[in-house]
């Protein structure tokens, strides 16, 4: 059971995504204000800040089986360097399919300068709001990687959360490494809101 400072901790990380959440949804759909308050309190109090999400092949392994796996991810209200770090586990959108997701790992966001390891490609730098994510299969080589190092860089906003947690199979499973930054912030969350049970049945209805 989480101890009442983590409680606090997980209350303020839920409130400030309800808040970021409930304006976004203000900006762009107009909302009144007594919508906007409903909103944020719906957010709060009865929503999640985390989902389930399958997935399997071997270019995150080891992170990852090249099975199914079963995911806790924790949903992010803006995709900008606000929530997300270099070296995070990120869930973001096929680029050449909207309707799958991925799951690579943050290799560098906008503003960073990439050179390859080819004397044959120019270096560039990253523009505002993209990133660049890879696989974290040493084995695969990279040219034969689905990441930005064949389909290049991807829009930030195409982030839809980072993986914090991973079952691989029913006595398989743990925290996903992430950076150092993101693991202090979502520890709250993964004591609240972490069920492992859930997702081993989650993972059997596979």
């Amino acid at each position: 059971m989480a101890s009442i400072s983590t409680w606090f901790r997980y209350m303020a990380h839920k409130l400030e995504y309800s808040l970021t959440l409930s304006l976004k949804s203000h900006r762009r759909e107009k909302l009144s204000d007594r919508e906007l308050i409903q909103i944020i309190f719906k957010n709060l109090f009865h929503g999640k800040i985390t989902y389930l999400h399958s997935g399997k092949g071997p270019e995150m392994s080891p992170t990852m089986a090249a099975h199914e796996n079963t995911l806790l991810v924790r949903k992010i209200p803006i995709a900008n360097t606000r929530y997300l770090f270099v070296g995070d586990a990120v869930v973001l959108k096929d680029p050449n399919d909207s309707d799958k997701y991925l799951v690579r790992r943050l290799a560098a966001v906008e503003g960073f300068e990439m050179v390859s390891g080819d004397a044959k490609e120019e270096p560039f730098v990253l523009d505002k709001d993209q990133c660049w994510v890879v696989a974290e299969n040493k084995d695969i080589k990279p040219k034969e990687a689905y990441d930005s190092r064949t389909f290049g860089p991807v829009s930030t906003a195409d982030i839809v959360g980072r993986a914090i947690y991973c079952l691989r199979t029913a006595v398989d499973h743990g925290p996903v490494r992430n950076s150092h930054t993101a693991m202090g912030q979502d520890s709250p969350i993964l004591a609240v809101e972490l069920d492992v049970d859930e997702m081993a049945k989650n993972h059997k209805a596979q």
